[in-house]
């Protein structure tokens, strides 16, 4: 088996997936899209948008619940996917705040 078919890790800096606080059905929906990432999929919106205010190549996955919007915060690296967070989404768009957050917490993992 070639470089080409080795599926990429993910790597948790913050964060996870697990039922509760996340449906069944948010879970296995947040699992596949993670999968399809490992796999090398490009994916889009509805479920991926790209996040270029935290940085190149980073993206906030979108996993639904019954009642609520999970959002997984990603950046596609060459060996890995990078999780920078999940969290229940509450806001349209993403705090200055937050965005900085992240932006911090890549910056210690590249160190």
């Amino acid at each position: 088996m070639g470089e080409k078919n080795k599926d990429k890790p993910l790597v948790w800096l913050k964060g996870e997936v697990k039922t509760p606080p996340f449906s069944p059905a948010a879970r296995l929906e947040a699992g596949f899209l993670l999968r399809r990432l490992q796999r090398g999929d490009r994916i889009g919106m509805p479920h991926s948008r790209p996040m270029p205010s935290i940085g190149p190549r980073c993206h906030e996955l979108r996993a639904n619940d019954e009642r609520m919007s999970w959002r997984i915060v990603y950046r596609i690296d060459p060996d890995a996917i990078v999780i920078l967070e999940v969290f229940k989404n509450s806001t349209r768009q993403t705090p200055a705040e937050v965005i900085e957050v992240y932006k911090r917490r890549l910056g210690l993992y590249e160190e």
